[in-house]
């Protein structure tokens, strides 16, 4: 099956295994590379290579204390298909995640298996499974300007010919799957509900962070 093939919720598996990995976020039509390691997830990816080929990301919800080795899990992720694997001289895999859509868990499973599985739902996210959905209300142009303060602001060269060629939708996920923010952040551009609302959020996100280098959230004396 091609990622093309999924065209409503009921295409995707009501069961999927779920990779919690802090700071790591994933969204619809964008690539993640993923190095795989831990005996658990190399079994991970084996089964889920026989079957459907998706996996949850997921972001481990360290608030709620739990042992590091089980942690609470936040209610939403995203599910990606493994595109490309290969295998490493030293035991690892080098897989290629593409983002499919958006889940809320409804309960995870009793399973013998050595990862974790959940039972979720893609309905509330159905139109994740549309391609360039929402680009128009975007704010390009202020997006672009805010991006081009934080490149100066940290002496960081980009290609920005393939930055203003790319689509809006893959613009906003993918800077948003790129920013170096905290895993509160992650989780709130996860889930916005929608690309205008995403890329606002990280422009606010990205502004507040211009601001605090450059010392101007400071209080006057």
């Amino acid at each position: 099956m091609t990622t093309t093939a999924y065209k409503t919720p009921s295409d995707l598996p009501p069961i999927i295994p779920v990779f919690p990995l802090e700071g790591a976020l994933l969204l619809p039509r964008v690539p993640m590379p993923l190095n795989i390691f831990e005996p658990r997830y190399l079994t991970m990816i084996d089964d889920a290579f026989k079957t459907s080929r998706l996996i949850g990301m997921i972001q481990p919800d360290e608030a709620n204390g739990e042992v590091a080795s089980h942690p609470h899990l936040y209610s939403i992720g995203c599910a990606g298909r493994i595109t490309q694997i290969s295998e490493t001289g030293d035991g690892r895999y080098l897989i290629m995640l593409l983002g499919i859509a958006r889940f809320r868990i409804l309960e995870e499973m009793m399973v013998t298996t050595p990862y974790r599985q959940c039972r979720v739902d893609f309905e509330p996210f159905s139109e994740d499974l549309m391609p360039n959905r929402g680009e128009e209300a975007v704010d390009r142009a202020a997006l672009l300007r805010t991006l081009s303060n934080y490149l100066s602001e940290n002496k960081i060269e980009t290609d920005w010919k393939g930055i203003s060629e790319a689509p809006t939708e893959a613009l906003v996920n993918g800077l948003s799957m790129m920013a170096p923010y905290g895993t509160k952040e992650k989780q709130a551009l996860l889930e916005a509900p929608d690309l205008k609302t995403r890329a606002e959020l990280l422009i606010a996100v990205t502004e507040i962070t211009l601001a605090k280098s450059s010392g101007l959230d400071r209080p006057l004396q």
